[in-house]
């Protein structure tokens, strides 16, 4: 657990022995899930933050007929809840479904902003790096806006698989999406996702094999 927290942002700046104690402070526990379990539903109370320690999950919106959007996904070492606990948010407007096993340390969100007994040195650091975790996922969605915002099926896909090679800094990706997840994720149907990935790769733009791309 140790090694996953020294990559978090949200612990940038704290030694490893503050690690060691910080777990107690915050009233840390961790869980485990199972494949296609829900972490946590829509409509529940927004009182804990989550730290993806191994596996990853979506963070999903399902609409009145059962149609779900996928809002994005978290892989270990990331977190998600932090937006809607220190909003004050009182029922969560999103679930989170874990996409494979996966373990997830749950913080209570209060013990973060607020100085324990002990007067903790870490808590000023932990907030500094939650304001900067918070404007990261703000960029973030900006981005989707971009992606959503394109006209047809491929112009989404070009652009995401555009942000996605210039963060990585290469032409061969993986994105963490399964094809019914990425036209969730990009508010498509799948059989038009397929279709038009079929496309791409005749007219040369791109080749891939199951979730991994090459971008000509």
């Amino acid at each position: 657990m140790l090694e996953i927290l020294r990559t978090c942002p949200f612990f940038a700046g704290i030694s490893d022995e503050q690690l060691e104690s910080l777990r107690t402070c915050l009233s840390a526990k961790k869980r485990k899930y199972r494949r296609d379990e829900f972490i946590c539903l829509a409509e529940e109370r927004a009182v804990f933050v989550g730290v993806v320690l191994s596996g990853g999950a979506n963070i999903i919106s399902d609409d009145f007929w059962g149609n779900r959007t996928i809002i994005t996904n978290v892989e270990p070492g990331e977190l998600f809840g932090e937006a809607f606990s220190c909003a004050g948010v009182e029922r969560l407007p999103v679930s989170v479904v874990a996409t494979q096993p996966t373990e997830i340390l749950l913080i209570d969100y209060k013990r973060i902003i607020t100085t324990c007994s002990s007067t903790c040195v870490f808590h000023a650091q932990l907030i500094s790096n939650m304001l900067q975790i918070l404007a990261g996922k703000n960029i973030m969605l900006v981005n989707k806006m971009e992606y959503l915002s394109k006209r047809t099926t491929r112009e989404k896909l070009l652009a995401f698989l555009s942000s996605i090679a210039t963060q990585s800094k290469s032409g061969e990706i993986v994105i963490p999406f399964s094809r019914q997840e990425l036209a969730d994720f990009l508010c498509v149907e799948r059989s038009a996702l397929s279709r038009e990935l079929g496309f791409m790769k005749r007219d040369g733009l791109i080749d891939f094999e199951r979730n991994r791309f090459w971008l000509k």
